[in-house]
């Protein structure tokens, strides 16, 4: 375990109270100290839900430490079951409270509880949020199904309308609740009825119910992944793959569907499509072709983002990671793809040197990545949890299915420069507004960074000097790869032992790079 100032993902009991938070009748009772109950925070702050998490906390303190905390945390189950009286109950402890070894799981049985307790072991030293999901939302199905029948395949009859189940959506995930309508009214249209969606909106009693559908519409492998895994092995419910997000995934995913479901996805392709390819062909050239982007994320968002980017919009993806180790390998397969090699990390310190290494035009991430983008002048768009609350938007704002690829065509191009704003720009260099010392409004106030950054923090900054006509000749350069261009130079003067920048210095290093 490493202290830093910054997660991407919280410990893996967060991971359980996101998938308590989505569901109904299910109460999460956790062991934990003061301090560690900052669920409300979480869920009613950043996500703006209008209603409180179903968690109960035992919130012993120092002084309970040389007394029965055992018996603290079985008399907080009791009270969480008589006062909410739910129809499943999950128990387990935070990272602080694993130390003290009370084995919640066994506490909780001790107790005959009149409802399924499904015992939580997350090891918060070891794992993290979105593994902490998907092992919740997995031993919940699993306890759940395994009390209500047997693991065989259920029987369907032949003459019923074909249905799914979609798996995945949770609380405090980035777009969920948009996703899944989305997701559900594109399954509509191919005439696909959904049987469960799980965990968001489900109760036990739908849980039981899953074995019922065809096959399963994983939209998130981080938290749906294992539960599918296991019911095609119990119940021989095929899953989906393919992730829909994207005009190409989702036409992807209309196909596996369709296949899935042995049905025409001519319907859904015909009656249901997006503006994203129109537009990204009708747009400047200039404004979209051969920008060169970064992309970090979960696994799920950073791998879709990167193929739009490349793909259905023409950007350059010059760099791919993820924090989601658990799959560093579909991350690693997809930046092979791109030419690329992925960062496996989820040290931010580690992120914002490969940014500054690449120096791209553009920074497709998560919270984080807004804020280390900002620093260095570079646009920048949110793609993936970790998000803050201005990314749980009122609006109907899906990243997946034909809708989501025309929000997404808006939130990669909007931070953009356009070449007739580029062009207008450069026409009032010299405006109040507008001049070389004024930052661009949408990076906000200030100086801006990328033109006073050290080219190399371990050069001095007066190693080098700039002639006056080749600092007026740089000016010209649009501000948003001025930093870019004042680097590259800098760097092609110390391999050349030239002191002194000129003009012929500053065109024959962009030729050189040029190459």
């Amino acid at each position: 375990m490493e202290l830093t100032v910054w997660t991407y993902e919280g410990p893996p009991h967060v991971g359980a109270m996101r998938i308590a938070t989505a569901m109904k009748g299910v109460h999460y009772v956790l062991h934990a100290p003061q301090g560690d109950t900052y669920a409300d925070l979480l869920f009613t702050m950043i996500e703006r839900r209008d209603h409180r998490p179903p968690v109960t906390y035992t919130t012993f303190q120092a002084r309970d430490l040389g007394k029965d905390t055992a018996e603290l945390f079985k008399n907080a189950a009791r009270e969480a079951y008589e006062r909410f009286r739910p129809d499943a109950m999950l128990v387990g402890a935070s990272c602080t409270a694993e130390l003290i070894q009370d084995d919640p799981g066994g506490l909780a049985r001790a107790l005959n509880l009149p409802v399924p307790v499904v015992p939580l072991e997350l090891p918060s030293y070891q794992r993290k949020e979105n593994w902490g999901a998907a092992e919740t939302f997995y031993h919940l199905v699993r306890g759940i199904l395994t009390a209500t029948q047997t693991e065989a395949a259920a029987e369907r009859p032949a003459n019923r309308p074909v249905s799914c189940n979609i798996l995945g959506p949770t609380a405090l995930g980035y777009r969920h609740r948009d996703d899944l309508t989305e997701i559900t009214r594109l399954l509509g249209v191919m005439g696909i009825a959904v049987n469960v969606t799980a965990p968001m909106g489900a109760t036990p009693a739908d849980i039981a119910r899953i074995p019922e559908a065809d096959f399963n519409v994983v939209l998130y492998p981080e938290t749906a992944d294992t539960t599918a895994r296991w019911l095609k092995r119990a119940f021989r419910q095929p899953y989906t793959t393919v992730v829909p997000i994207g005009v190409g995934a989702t036409r992807e995913f209309v196909a596996e569907v369709a296949e899935l479901a042995g049905i025409d996805p001519a319907k859904a392709r015909d009656e249901i499509e997006s503006r994203l390819p129109w537009y990204s062909r009708s747009v400047d050239s200039n404004y979209l072709t051969g920008k060169r982007v970064f992309v970090f994320g979960d696994a799920t968002h950073a791998i879709a983002a990167a193929r739009v980017a490349s793909e259905e919009l023409g950007f350059e993806v010059v760099g791919l990671g993820t924090y989601s180790r658990e799959f560093a390998r579909d991350v690693r397969a997809a930046a092979e793809r791109h030419g690329v090699e992925a960062l496996i990390t989820d040290d931010y310190l580690e992120v914002e040197d490969r940014v500054q290494e690449l120096q791209p035009e553009m920074v497709l991430g998560t919270q984080m990545e807004r804020h280390i983008a900002k620093r260095l002048g570079i646009p920048c768009a949110v793609i993936s949890a970790p998000v803050h609350v201005q990314d749980y938007p009122a609006r109907y704002s899906p990243v997946m299915g034909f809708e989501g690829a025309n929000v997404l065509f808006d939130t990669f191009v909007h931070p953009l420069v356009m070449g007739l704003e580029e062009h207008l720009l450069g026409m009032f260099r010299d405006d109040f507004e507008f001049n070389d010392e004024a930052r661009p409004s949408h990076l906000g106030g200030g100086q801006r960074v990328a033109d006073t950054a050290p080219s190399d923090e371990n050069t001095a900054s007066d190693e080098l000097n700039w002639a006056g006509e080749a600092e007026s000749e740089l000016k010209k350069v649009p501000f948003f790869v001025r930093g870019k261009a004042r680097r590259n130079t800098e760097a092609y003067a110390r391999e050349r032992g030239i002191a002194t920048i000129t003009i012929e210095t500053l065109y024959d290093a962009k030729a050189h790079f040029g190459k």
